[in-house]
């Protein structure tokens, strides 16, 4: 089979598409073959060996950790799941890019069938990191004030939305030339603090969701409650877990498969409370322009690729 390999970190050219092996379906896994995968930050800082300080992985290495695909076999030890279906997942932070890849059955779900492929691939990741960030270790945003900080980028534009799924008021920060795109997500407020001063504004956020990490996005700790949360999913890639700062509980998370989770947002898309967006949809051997594209910060929503096999 076809799969995009780097086998040293380096710019978009060193990823080649290569014939390699197909993968054996243990005990426990699902084949699937693949029809779209999509373009992640960490995609492009793992392959310019930028992210090797915080994550490693053995060369050669297939990049992408979305998929959507059709499954083509199950192994032993599978329920839910058989030949024909179609399904999506974040199989890991790398591995998705190849014409068929094995799959933890525990990390995938059915695909939403108001979705295409393409739309399906761009998900998975970036749902479940604000997924992970509201809900895990029993947390929740219902009935909250919630600040989503950077909220037109790929897990911002999908927060939004499970938040107001769940039941919040969102503020979110945009600039004015995505402040309509945000708004039609559902965000309550839209607020552009490079020309609003965070001092104008009062305390009133429960949860912060900072998708930024810079100087400016701790800025915005200063807006949550006294024993409100600030959730940082950038930035503080040495943080802690959990600690306790200011009066504040501050959570670093890092996303992790999951496919009960994954079939919850599956849920919410299906009855029309979560939409991906999608910036554009290359063929998969356009893989090096697909990371110039997300690099370059000047595309609203994912960046896709799709498998023609």
């Amino acid at each position: 089979m076809k799969a995009v390999q780097y086998h040293e970190f380096g710019g978009p050219q060193v990823m080649q598409v290569e014939e390699v092996a197909a993968p054996g379906v243990a005990n426990g896994e699902v084949l699937v073959r693949v029809k779209a995968t999509s373009v992640n930050p960490v995609d492009w800082k793992v392959r310019s060996g930028a992210a090797a300080a915080i994550v490693q992985f053995p060369m050669p290495i297939i990049p992408g950790g979305d998929l959507a695909g059709v499954v083509e076999q199950v192994g032993t030890g599978v329920s839910g799941f058989k030949v024909g279906d179609e399904v999506f997942a974040l199989v890991g932070l790398m591995g998705a890019s190849a014409e068929l890849v094995a799959v933890d059955a525990t990390k995938l779900a059915h695909k939403p069938s108001n979705l295409t492929f393409e739309e399906a691939a761009s998900l998975p990741l970036v749902a479940l990191t604000a997924w992970q960030g509201f809900f895990s270790e029993e947390r929740d945003v219902a009935g909250k004030v919630v600040l989503i900080h950077n909220a037109a980028g790929g897990v911002g534009s999908v927060a939004v939305q499970i938040a107001k799924a769940r039941g919040a008021r969102v503020i979110a920060t945009a600039s004015a030339k995505n402040a309509d795109f945000v708004r039609a997500l559902g965000a309550d407020e839209i607020v552009d603090f490079r020309t609003t001063p965070v001092s104008s504004r009062q305390q009133d956020v429960d949860v912060l969701m900072d998708l930024v990490g810079d100087k400016a996005a701790v800025d915005l700790w200063s807006l949550v409650k006294p024993g409100g949360t600030v959730i940082r999913i950038a930035g503080g890639a040495d943080a802690e877990a959990l600690a306790q700062e200011g009066g504040l509980s501050i959570i670093k998370t890092r996303v992790r498969p999951n496919g009960e989770q994954l079939a919850q947002i599956a849920g919410l898309v299906a009855a029309g409370k979560v939409r991906p967006s999608v910036a554009e949809v290359l063929p998969w051997e356009q893989i090096a322009q697909a990371h110039e594209l997300s690099k370059s910060g000047r595309v609203r929503g994912k960046v896709v690729l799709t498998f023609n096999v």
